[in-house]
């Protein structure tokens, strides 16, 4: 850390309350048919005004499809799903040009990626050229097809699902795929209490089918670019390459953060700012997104796997390690 004296930061802002009510009024709406996983909720949101995408690995069964789909319907946009199989081409994901005898020319037929929320189900199902069919569309937000590039609307967000490595017929997400997620997140078993509420209400249709949406396309996209206003002193940018560099170093890790991972924890540090109703980021925003953002980037090494030690630990590990500055 450099001796350069503590960064005044900015005042709260009308911006950031609107920013805030609107981040709650998404979460709100979404926990009515995702109960008791309000972490998980919130992070889902983060990543969609972040301009990121959510990786979720789970076992069957516990909520990765409705979550999705309620924060699609969340907002008054598009949606789109890919049910990802070991026979699905990637042609079936951006889309194709068909000839038409009519014209005599060849159209663009696009494909279930051309929407502002895009699921992406069981994604490690299908094969690597298939799964790299998204990487355009995630990082740049366009498809090029035939030579041709199509832009994608804005908000575009892919909301992949994938179930443990270790079930059958499932095929690792290359690092450079991997690294395309602004997060990944588990929502493991609800408590009791969130268990019963399901059964109460969600027994005889589909809960999902009731959401309406909250906030427009155009209200995330005054969000997104809300974001670029929220103050990050000095010490909070020393801070992270502080964790950078820790990654980089420790003895347990074959690959560390990545200029991308850090620019994607100072962004998702932003939005956490302004959803608490902020103008500028403190570290506990950092710390709080800390494990969702960074963990799938980095690759442990086979001694530290062997001995039971996985990247959540390795981040706990380095956040208690690295000196937290004092900023106000």
């Amino acid at each position: 850390m450099t001796g350069t004296p503590p960064t005044a930061r900015p005042e709260a802002t009308p911006r950031t309350d609107t920013f805030s009510s609107r981040f709650a009024a998404i979460v709100s709406n979404i926990e009515r048919v995702i109960r008791g996983k309000h972490d998980v909720v919130q992070l889902a949101v983060l990543a969609m005004i972040a301009e990121g995408h959510v990786l979720l690995e789970d076992s069957p069964g516990l909520g990765k499809t409705t979550l999705a789909k309620a924060l699609s319907r969340s907002v008054d946009g598009s949606s789109g799903r890919i049910q990802f199989t070991p026979d699905l081409l990637p042609a079936d994901v951006v889309g194709t040009s068909i000839w038409n005898r009519g014209s005599g020319e060849f159209e663009f037929r696009p494909g279930a990626v051309f929407a502002n929320i895009v699921l992406a189900d069981e994604i490690n199902r299908a094969s690597p050229k298939t799964q790299a069919a998204l990487l355009e569309a995630m990082a740049e937000r366009t498809v090029t097809v035939d030579r041709t590039t199509h832009q994608l609307a804005a908000p575009f967000m892919v909301i992949a699902t994938q179930n443990p490595l270790d079930h059958e017929g499932t095929y690792p997400l290359p690092e450079s795929q991997l690294d395309r997620f602004l997060m990944k997140v588990s929502l493991g078993y609800p408590n009791r209490e969130a268990e019963f509420e399901i059964l109460d209400q969600h027994g005889e249709a589909d809960p999902v089918s009731s959401l309406g949406p909250v906030v427009s396309p155009a209200d995330v996209s005054m969000m997104t670019n809300a974001l670029a206003s929220v103050h990050v002193a000095a010490e909070l940018k020393h801070y992270l390459l502080d964790l950078a560099a820790a990654t980089r170093k420790h003895p347990a890790l074959r690959l560390g953060l990545s200029p991308r991972g850090l620019l994607s924890l100072q962004r998702a540090a932003r939005c956490l700012a302004a959803a608490s109703g902020r103008a500028y980021v403190v570290p506990d925003d950092v710390k709080a997104l800390a494990r969702p953002v960074l963990s799938h980037r980095m690759l442990v090494t086979p001694e530290a796997l062997l001995a039971g030690t996985g990247p959540g630990a390795i981040v706990d590990e380095i956040l208690g390690s690295v000196p937290v500055p004092t900023v106000g």
